[in-house]
Order: structure tokens, then sequence, then C-alpha cells
């Protein structure tokens, strides 16, 4: 951990999203830079009616992909130290590579390094790319929480929690029943989220291909781009400016802000059920609650995952708004934007872990479950009022409603009210069995049926 970092993600944060400093660092965008080079370098090479370069033996095209797989800091270093001459990060990438190729075999190649393109079909493919891994830790981790979702919502299916809507008592659910919907609700969201696929750009200074065109007409230059980036895995934008417009990147954008709201809203039920004394939080050896109040263990974890969750969206939310704008064919404002992708993703993988850690800590606190549902038995009105309607009983939602509403009534008022009914003997029997922690409804078989 540095102490001198600006970003907490580089400081205090640093060892929980260290996974993506090989994907979001200034040396990965290099790397990355350097990989869509060498493989257009390759694909070239390969296009038959190109007769001034060479087909390439397989032993060339491994020691040119190794230009970026073995990629080192110090590599990236002496590209930042070209970057100071140009004040162009891209044309730094491409002397890089052609100060490689100098004194070898692949020294003929170097004139079709970056052959016909402009910075940004560099730089669009560069960024997926790393979107694409980045996304790939962040769903590892995503994974997990919806595991543990999955678990805890199967075990608690049974265990009845008292309802509130309006923050105030309402029918009886379960704890498992009520964790299974946020599992349900990331799980569509995670599914979505696979199913977008990002767009890349190779199409040249303004997006038809001129220069391509004038030095190779006799190519399919389209079909060729649509190949190229296919195995890169991103799909062919066939129609665009100088740059790619982020249209597919911002539809992931929102497809995160969605995860994070559905987390966030995670986080603070729990939160609240840690307020209220439904759960309890295991003590760890060690830790400390309060500076000057030695009793308490505080939901800190929840706090920590919503705080994180805030600053994600917000960035994710202006990525998503700025990113498909551009001035005419293009403007630069897009630069410095992109690269605050991976601060997103960063706070929003540092969110998840942080839910994670906070489950872990959870423990049921039944008694305090079962006294609470013990202490509001008005919220039976609602059954007792629903058969008193099945049966033809004149005004029974009236009725409930004198007696209950705005009260705290206990087992005797409500069993009372229940003997002076003109009903069924059968029905009164069933409404005198009933308890609130047995008006749970269909809340555990949900739970068996939708989680899978």
């Amino acid at each position: 951990m540095s102490l001198t970092a600006i970003s907490p993600l580089d400081g205090r944060y640093l060892g929980k999203v260290k996974e993506l400093l090989p994907i979001f660092s200034e040396k990965a965008l290099f790397q990355y830079r350097l990989q869509v080079e060498i493989e257009y370098l390759i694909a070239l090479t390969q296009e038959k009616k190109i007769k001034e370069i060479r087909i390439l033996e397989d032993k060339e095209i491994k020691k040119l992909r190794l230009l970026y797989e073995s990629f080192s800091e110090a590599d990236a270093a002496k590209i930042k130290k070209i970057e100071k001459i140009t004040n162009h990060d891209v044309k730094a990438v491409e002397y890089y590579i052609k100060d490689k190729f100098k004194g070898t075999s692949l020294a003929d190649l170097t004139e079709f390094i970056h052959f016909a393109l402009t910075s940004e079909d560099v730089n669009n493919i560069a960024y997926s790319l790393m979107l694409i891994d980045g996304l790939w830790v962040y769903k590892r981790n995503l994974k997990k929480l919806l595991s543990e979702l999955k678990l805890f919502s199967l075990k608690n299916k049974n265990i009845p929690l008292l309802a509130l809507t309006h923050g105030q008592p309402a029918s009886p659910t379960t704890i498992g029943k009520e964790l299974a919907v946020f599992y349900l609700r990331l799980h569509s969201e995670l599914i979505n989220l696979d199913s977008i696929e990002l767009k890349g750009k190779f199409s040249g200074a303004s997006g038809n291909w001129n220069a391509q065109r004038i030095a190779y007409p006799n190519i399919d230059w389209l079909e060729f781009s649509k190949n190229y980036l296919k195995a890169l895995g991103l799909e062919f934008n066939s129609l665009t400016t100088q740059i790619e417009p982020h249209d597919s990147a911002a539809n992931i954008y929102h497809s995160l802000i969605r995860i994070n709201s559905i987390i966030k809203d995670l986080d603070q039920d729990i939160w609240l059920y840690i307020s209220r004394g439904v759960f309890k939080q295991k003590q760890i050896k060690g830790e400390i609650g309060s500076s000057t109040m030695p009793h308490k263990v505080n939901p800190i974890d929840f706090e920590n995952s919503e705080g994180n969750l805030g600053l994600a969206n917000s960035i994710l939310e202006f990525l998503a708004k700025k990113l498909p704008i551009s001035r005419l064919q293009r403007d630069l404002s897009d630069s410095t934007v992109l690269r605050n992708q991976g601060v997103a993703i960063g706070y929003a993988l540092l969110a998840v872990k942080s839910t994670l850690k906070g489950l872990a800590k959870l423990e049921i606190n039944k008694k305090y479950c079962s006294e609470e549902l013990d202490g509001h038995w008005e919220i039976l009105a609602e059954p007792v009022q629903i058969i008193l309607r099945k049966v033809g009983y004149e005004k029974p939602y009236e009725k409930l409603k004198e007696l209950t509403r705005g009260e705290n009534i206990s087992k005797a008022d409500l069993h009372k009210f229940i003997r002076g009914l003109d009903i069924s003997k059968s029905e009164k029997d069933r409404l005198l069995k009933l308890t609130p922690e047995k008006y749970i409804g269909l809340a555990s078989k949900l739970v068996d049926k939708y989680i899978k």
C-alpha cells in the first residue's frame, strides 16, 4: 500500500483491487495498444493481395506476439520516454515497435506498423479489451456474491420475519425469501451484462477507410476489419466517424449502474436489519467498533460498500453520458475520460468485496425474530378480514380496521374478537390456530421454485 497515493484505490484499498492493476494501469494500456498493433500487422501479412509484405513464419509470429505478451514495466518506461518527445502516446507505441524491429529479421515490416490507421483505431480497441478483461475480474467476484446470497436464501427460507412496509409492521415473510429477491435481481442483471457485445471500429481517420482504399483498392477492407475485430472478441461497427461512439460501452456502464444500485439496496436493507436486531454480527478478535464506545460492532462493511457503489455509479453515469458525444468527426474530450473506466470498475469491485465480507459476519437472531413477530398480532388482521370477506361477512375490513389500526393488539385481544364472530366453527378454528410466525404464505416455496 502506498501512503503517498492520491486515489484510495492506489493507496488504502490497493490490496483489495490489485487484480485490476494488470488491466487498467498505464502500463496495461500500452500493452493493449501493442496487442492491437501487432495483431494488425500479423493480419496484414496474411492478406494475399498485399504484395509488398511477406507471409510470416510461425516462429516470427510467435516472436511478434511476445512483444505484448512479455511486456514489462521497463518496456512501458521506454514508451513513456519516447512519448516525452512525441507528445503522442499511440505514436510512441509505434516508434517503440519500430525500434524493436531494428537489426532483426522483422526490419522489412517496419513501415507496415500502424499502416493507414488513426490513433483512435488503436485506442478504441485497446480500451474495449481492457473493459472486457476488467469485467471478467468484476463478474468473477459478483458471482461469489450471488453464490453466497443463494446459499443464505436456501438455508434460511423457513425463518419467519416481520415485514415492514412504509416502516410499519406488515404481513410476515422469511429471511431467506427476502435475500432471494436480491439474488434473482442480480442474477437477471448479470445475464443482461453478459449479453452485451462491445463494438470496435477500424476504419481510419474519418471512418471511411480512405488511406487503406487508396493504397489497396482491391482489398475488401470492411471484411478485413470485421474479421480482425472478431478475432479480438469485438463486434464490428461498420459506420462511424473517426471514433467508435461508445454506445455499446455505455450499455455496459448502465448495466453496471443497475447492478450497483441493487447491491446498494441490499446493503441498506441488511444495515436496517442489523440496526433492528434481526442480524447479529460476528465479532472479529482485535477489531474495534467505536473509539469511545467499547460495546459497538458497527456494520462498516455494508457502509463501505454503499459509499463505494456511489462513487462507482457517479463515474459510470458520467462515462455513459459523455462518451457517446463527440463534436463532428471527433474531439479529444473522450481521451482523458476513458482512462477512468478502470476507476469505476475498481470502486464497484471494492464494493462487492465489502458486501461479501459483511455477509460472512452475519448471524440470524432467531430469538429476536420470534419475539418481534409475537409482539405484533395485529398483522393477522389481514387474514382474518380476508376469511370474513370469503364467507360474506358484513364490512369485515372496517371491523378489523376499528380493532387494529394504529394499535398493538395481543393474541388474547385477537382471539377474543375471533371467538365473537358469527362464522362456521371450521373457519373460526382455522383462524384461532394461525400465528404471526405461521402466516408466511408461499415465502419458503418461492425460494425453492426460483432460486436454482
